[in-house]
Protein backbone atom coordinates (compact mmCIF):
# COMPACT_ATOMS: atom_id res chain seq x y z
CA UNK A 1 0.00 0.00 0.00
CA UNK A 2 1.30 3.43 -0.99
CA UNK A 3 0.36 6.26 1.38
CA UNK A 4 0.83 9.99 0.81
CA UNK A 5 0.74 12.46 3.66
CA UNK A 6 -0.62 15.75 2.32
CA UNK A 7 0.46 18.24 4.96
CA UNK A 8 3.24 16.82 7.13
CA UNK A 9 2.85 19.00 10.21
CA UNK A 10 1.96 17.77 13.68
CA UNK A 11 -0.91 15.48 12.62
CA UNK A 12 0.40 14.24 9.28
CA UNK A 13 3.98 14.03 10.46
CA UNK A 14 3.05 12.03 13.55
CA UNK A 15 0.78 9.42 11.94
CA UNK A 16 2.88 9.25 8.79
CA UNK A 17 6.03 8.82 10.83
CA UNK A 18 4.51 6.03 12.89
CA UNK A 19 3.32 4.30 9.71
CA UNK A 20 6.76 4.63 8.12
CA UNK A 21 8.37 3.31 11.32
CA UNK A 22 6.12 0.23 11.01
CA UNK A 23 7.28 -0.39 7.45
CA UNK A 24 4.55 1.27 5.37
CA UNK A 25 5.41 2.90 2.04
CA UNK A 26 4.89 6.56 3.02
CA UNK A 27 5.68 9.75 1.12
CA UNK A 28 5.45 13.09 2.91
CA UNK A 29 4.28 16.17 1.02
CA UNK A 30 5.66 19.25 2.75
CA UNK A 31 7.20 22.63 2.02
CA UNK A 32 9.84 25.08 3.16
CA UNK A 33 12.35 24.33 5.89
CA UNK A 34 10.40 21.29 7.10
CA UNK A 35 10.65 19.67 3.66
CA UNK A 36 14.35 20.44 3.34
CA UNK A 37 15.06 19.06 6.82
CA UNK A 38 13.24 15.80 6.05
CA UNK A 39 15.14 15.43 2.79
CA UNK A 40 18.45 16.05 4.54
CA UNK A 41 18.01 14.34 7.92
CA UNK A 42 14.80 12.34 7.81
CA UNK A 43 12.06 12.69 10.43
CA UNK A 44 12.22 12.58 14.19
CA UNK A 45 9.29 12.22 16.59
CA UNK A 46 9.53 12.76 20.34
CA UNK A 47 6.67 11.12 22.19
CA UNK A 48 5.68 9.75 25.60
CA UNK A 49 4.82 6.56 23.67
CA UNK A 50 8.38 6.18 22.45
CA UNK A 51 10.55 8.32 20.20
CA UNK A 52 11.00 7.69 16.48
CA UNK A 53 14.12 8.37 14.43
CA UNK A 54 13.79 7.85 10.69
CA UNK A 55 17.15 8.80 9.13
CA UNK A 56 15.66 8.66 5.63
CA UNK A 57 12.09 9.34 4.49
CA UNK A 58 10.46 9.99 1.15
CA UNK A 59 9.58 13.67 1.03
CA UNK A 60 8.35 15.78 -1.87
CA UNK A 61 7.23 19.32 -2.48
CA UNK A 62 5.07 18.52 -5.50
CA UNK A 63 2.46 15.76 -5.81
CA UNK A 64 3.48 15.26 -9.44
CA UNK A 65 6.74 13.82 -8.13
CA UNK A 66 4.79 11.25 -6.11
CA UNK A 67 2.20 9.88 -8.55
CA UNK A 68 -0.86 7.74 -7.76
CA UNK A 69 -1.17 6.30 -4.27
CA UNK A 70 -3.67 4.04 -2.54
CA UNK A 71 -4.43 6.40 0.36
CA UNK A 72 -3.80 10.10 0.87
CA UNK A 73 -4.10 11.40 4.42
CA UNK A 74 -5.08 15.06 3.98
CA UNK A 75 -3.80 16.96 7.02
CA UNK A 76 -3.18 20.57 6.00
CA UNK A 77 -4.43 23.44 8.11
CA UNK A 78 -8.02 24.39 7.31
CA UNK A 79 -7.06 27.77 5.93
CA UNK A 80 -4.72 26.02 3.46
CA UNK A 81 -7.38 23.61 2.19
CA UNK A 82 -8.30 25.41 -1.04
CA UNK A 83 -4.68 25.60 -2.17
CA UNK A 84 -3.89 22.04 -1.13
CA UNK A 85 -6.84 20.60 -3.06
CA UNK A 86 -4.93 21.39 -6.25
CA UNK A 87 -2.27 18.87 -5.22
CA UNK A 88 -4.67 15.93 -5.14
CA UNK A 89 -5.25 14.99 -8.84
CA UNK A 90 -1.69 13.64 -9.45
CA UNK A 91 -2.16 11.34 -6.43
CA UNK A 92 -5.35 9.74 -7.74
CA UNK A 93 -5.42 6.26 -9.18
CA UNK A 94 -8.51 4.19 -9.96
CA UNK A 95 -9.30 3.34 -6.30
CA UNK A 96 -7.41 6.05 -4.41
CA UNK A 97 -9.16 7.37 -1.32
CA UNK A 98 -8.40 10.75 0.26
CA UNK A 99 -9.06 10.91 3.99
CA UNK A 100 -9.21 14.35 5.61
CA UNK A 101 -7.75 14.50 9.10
CA UNK A 102 -8.53 18.16 9.57
CA UNK A 103 -10.35 19.91 12.33
CA UNK A 104 -13.93 21.11 11.93
CA UNK A 105 -16.77 19.61 9.90
CA UNK A 106 -16.31 21.21 6.47
CA UNK A 107 -13.49 19.19 4.92
CA UNK A 108 -15.39 16.23 3.46
CA UNK A 109 -17.67 18.45 1.38
CA UNK A 110 -14.74 20.51 0.08
CA UNK A 111 -12.74 17.44 -0.95
CA UNK A 112 -15.76 15.74 -2.51
CA UNK A 113 -16.47 18.83 -4.60
CA UNK A 114 -12.86 18.88 -5.78
CA UNK A 115 -12.24 15.21 -6.66
CA UNK A 116 -15.61 13.42 -6.50
CA UNK A 117 -17.30 11.17 -3.98
CA UNK A 118 -15.59 8.01 -5.27
CA UNK A 119 -12.22 9.24 -4.04
CA UNK A 120 -13.45 10.88 -0.83
CA UNK A 121 -13.47 9.23 2.57
CA UNK A 122 -14.09 10.54 6.04
CA UNK A 123 -11.64 10.79 8.86
CA UNK A 124 -10.66 12.44 12.08
CA UNK A 125 -8.07 11.96 14.78
CA UNK A 126 -7.23 12.67 18.38
CA UNK A 127 -3.62 13.75 18.77
CA UNK A 128 -1.64 16.58 20.30
CA UNK A 129 1.45 17.10 18.14
CA UNK A 130 3.27 20.02 16.53
CA UNK A 131 6.37 20.71 14.48
CA UNK A 132 8.89 21.50 17.22
CA UNK A 133 11.52 22.40 14.62
CA UNK A 134 12.01 21.51 10.95
CA UNK A 135 12.16 17.74 10.62
CA UNK A 136 10.99 17.11 14.19
CA UNK A 137 7.48 16.41 15.55
CA UNK A 138 6.74 16.81 19.26
CA UNK A 139 3.87 14.54 20.37
CA UNK A 140 2.44 15.10 23.86
CA UNK A 141 -0.93 13.34 24.14
CA UNK A 142 -3.50 11.11 22.42
CA UNK A 143 -2.90 9.04 19.28
CA UNK A 144 -6.16 7.78 17.77
CA UNK A 145 -6.75 7.72 14.01
CA UNK A 146 -10.35 7.19 12.78
CA UNK A 147 -11.38 6.70 9.16
CA UNK A 148 -14.29 5.29 7.17
CA UNK A 149 -16.22 5.23 3.93
CA UNK A 150 -18.88 7.91 3.74
CA UNK A 151 -21.60 5.27 3.27
CA UNK A 152 -20.44 3.22 6.26
CA UNK A 153 -19.33 0.16 4.30
CA UNK A 154 -16.20 -1.81 5.18
CA UNK A 155 -14.33 -1.44 1.91
CA UNK A 156 -11.29 -3.46 0.90
CA UNK A 157 -9.23 -0.29 0.53
CA UNK A 158 -9.87 0.84 4.09
CA UNK A 159 -9.49 -2.64 5.52
CA UNK A 160 -6.07 -2.59 3.87
CA UNK A 161 -5.31 0.74 5.54
CA UNK A 162 -6.37 -0.64 8.90
CA UNK A 163 -4.05 -3.58 8.34
CA UNK A 164 -1.20 -1.17 7.53
CA UNK A 165 -1.91 0.67 10.77
CA UNK A 166 -1.95 -2.50 12.86
CA UNK A 167 1.82 -2.68 13.56
CA UNK A 168 2.14 1.09 14.02
CA UNK A 169 2.27 2.48 17.53
CA UNK A 170 -1.09 4.27 17.53
CA UNK A 171 -4.75 3.31 17.77
CA UNK A 172 -6.64 2.99 14.46
CA UNK A 173 -10.39 2.55 14.02
CA UNK A 174 -12.29 1.71 10.84
CA UNK A 175 -15.59 3.48 11.52
CA UNK A 176 -19.08 2.50 10.43
CA UNK A 177 -20.37 6.06 10.96
CA UNK A 178 -17.46 8.36 10.32
CA UNK A 179 -19.66 11.47 10.04
CA UNK A 180 -20.76 11.00 13.65
CA UNK A 181 -17.11 10.52 14.63
CA UNK A 182 -16.13 13.74 12.85
CA UNK A 183 -18.83 15.66 14.72
CA UNK A 184 -17.94 14.05 18.05
CA UNK A 185 -14.37 15.26 17.56
CA UNK A 186 -15.63 18.69 16.47
CA UNK A 187 -17.64 19.08 19.67
CA UNK A 188 -14.61 18.28 21.81
CA UNK A 189 -11.98 20.11 19.79
CA UNK A 190 -13.93 23.33 19.37
CA UNK A 191 -14.14 23.49 23.16
CA UNK A 192 -10.61 22.48 24.10
CA UNK A 193 -9.04 24.63 21.37
CA UNK A 194 -11.17 27.63 22.22
CA UNK A 195 -10.69 27.41 25.97
CA UNK A 196 -6.93 26.86 25.93
CA UNK A 197 -6.35 29.55 23.32
CA UNK A 198 -8.56 32.23 24.85
CA UNK A 199 -6.86 31.67 28.24
CA UNK A 200 -3.37 31.28 26.69
CA UNK A 201 -2.96 28.22 28.92
CA UNK A 202 -2.44 24.46 28.70
CA UNK A 203 -5.44 22.30 29.47
CA UNK A 204 -4.45 21.63 33.07
CA UNK A 205 -4.84 25.31 33.96
CA UNK A 206 -8.38 25.36 32.58
CA UNK A 207 -9.42 22.16 34.34
CA UNK A 208 -7.91 23.23 37.69
CA UNK A 209 -9.80 26.53 37.85
CA UNK A 210 -13.42 25.95 38.98
CA UNK A 211 -14.85 28.91 37.06
CA UNK A 212 -12.99 28.05 33.86
CA UNK A 213 -13.98 24.39 34.20
CA UNK A 214 -17.66 25.37 34.42
CA UNK A 215 -17.21 27.61 31.39
CA UNK A 216 -15.69 24.64 29.56
CA UNK A 217 -18.73 22.51 30.43
CA UNK A 218 -21.08 25.22 29.15
CA UNK A 219 -19.12 25.31 25.88
CA UNK A 220 -19.52 21.52 25.57
CA UNK A 221 -23.28 21.82 26.13
CA UNK A 222 -23.53 24.42 23.36
CA UNK A 223 -21.60 22.32 20.84
CA UNK A 224 -23.58 19.17 21.68
CA UNK A 225 -26.85 21.08 21.25
CA UNK A 226 -25.75 22.31 17.83
CA UNK A 227 -24.79 18.80 16.72
CA UNK A 228 -28.08 17.31 17.86
CA UNK A 229 -30.06 20.12 16.22
CA UNK A 230 -28.27 19.21 12.97
CA UNK A 231 -29.50 15.64 13.37
CA UNK A 232 -26.01 14.22 13.92
CA UNK A 233 -25.94 10.95 15.86
CA UNK A 234 -23.20 12.02 18.25
CA UNK A 235 -22.62 9.50 21.03
CA UNK A 236 -24.97 9.86 23.98
CA UNK A 237 -22.88 11.80 26.45
CA UNK A 238 -23.03 14.73 28.84
CA UNK A 239 -21.02 17.86 29.32
CA UNK A 240 -19.78 16.52 32.65
CA UNK A 241 -18.59 13.32 30.97
CA UNK A 242 -16.69 15.18 28.26
CA UNK A 243 -15.21 17.54 30.84
CA UNK A 244 -13.98 14.64 32.94
CA UNK A 245 -12.32 13.19 29.86
CA UNK A 246 -10.50 16.49 29.40
CA UNK A 247 -9.48 16.49 33.06
CA UNK A 248 -7.92 13.06 32.58
CA UNK A 249 -5.57 14.26 29.84
CA UNK A 250 -2.01 15.32 30.69
CA UNK A 251 -2.17 18.80 32.25
CA UNK A 252 0.51 20.04 29.85
CA UNK A 253 -1.71 19.25 26.83
CA UNK A 254 -1.58 22.15 24.38
CA UNK A 255 -3.81 22.51 21.35
CA UNK A 256 -2.48 23.37 17.91
CA UNK A 257 -4.52 26.56 17.92
CA UNK A 258 -2.81 27.70 21.13
CA UNK A 259 0.56 26.85 19.58
CA UNK A 260 -0.39 28.83 16.46
CA UNK A 261 -1.44 31.84 18.55
CA UNK A 262 1.83 31.87 20.46
CA UNK A 263 3.83 31.58 17.24
CA UNK A 264 1.93 34.41 15.56
CA UNK A 265 0.34 32.14 12.97
CA UNK A 266 -3.15 32.10 11.49
CA UNK A 267 -5.83 30.45 13.62
CA UNK A 268 -8.39 27.81 12.65
CA UNK A 269 -10.91 29.73 14.75
CA UNK A 270 -13.50 30.24 11.95
CA UNK A 271 -13.79 26.45 11.55
CA UNK A 272 -13.93 25.67 15.29
CA UNK A 273 -15.71 27.97 17.75
CA UNK A 274 -16.60 30.18 14.80
CA UNK A 275 -18.31 27.23 13.12
CA UNK A 276 -20.23 26.39 16.30
CA UNK A 277 -21.58 29.95 16.23
CA UNK A 278 -22.31 29.86 12.49
CA UNK A 279 -24.07 26.50 12.53
CA UNK A 280 -25.83 27.40 15.78
CA UNK A 281 -27.36 30.41 14.04
CA UNK A 282 -28.49 28.15 11.18
CA UNK A 283 -30.29 25.72 13.50
CA UNK A 284 -31.48 28.24 16.08
CA UNK A 285 -29.22 27.21 18.98
CA UNK A 286 -27.65 29.99 21.11
CA UNK A 287 -23.89 29.66 21.62
CA UNK A 288 -22.77 32.47 23.95
CA UNK A 289 -19.52 30.84 25.16
CA UNK A 290 -18.31 30.05 21.65
CA UNK A 291 -19.38 33.50 20.52
CA UNK A 292 -17.29 35.00 23.32
CA UNK A 293 -14.27 32.88 22.31
CA UNK A 294 -14.70 33.84 18.65
CA UNK A 295 -15.05 37.53 19.44
CA UNK A 296 -12.08 37.75 21.81
CA UNK A 297 -9.74 35.88 19.47
CA UNK A 298 -10.87 37.60 16.26
CA UNK A 299 -8.00 40.18 16.29
CA UNK A 300 -5.47 37.29 16.09
CA UNK A 301 -7.31 35.14 13.53
CA UNK A 302 -4.96 36.09 10.67
CA UNK A 303 -1.84 35.85 12.83
CA UNK A 304 0.66 38.50 13.75
CA UNK A 305 3.53 37.49 11.48
CA UNK A 306 4.40 39.97 8.78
Amino acid sequence: MRIAIVGSGGVGGYFGGRLAEAGADVTFLARGAHLEAMRARGLRITSPNGDVQLPEVRAAGDARDVGPVDVALFAVKLYDTAAALASLPPLLGRDTIVIPLQNGVDSVVMIEQAIGRKHTGGGTCYVSAVIAEPGMIRHTAMDHLIFGELDGTRSARLEALQQACSPARFRATLSEDVNADIWAKFVRLSVISGMTTVTRSPLGVVCADPALFEMLKDAVREALAVARAKGIAVPSTTADGVAQTFAGLPPQTRTSMLEDLERGRRLELPWLSGAVVRIGEEVGVPTPIHRFITTVLRPQVNGTLG
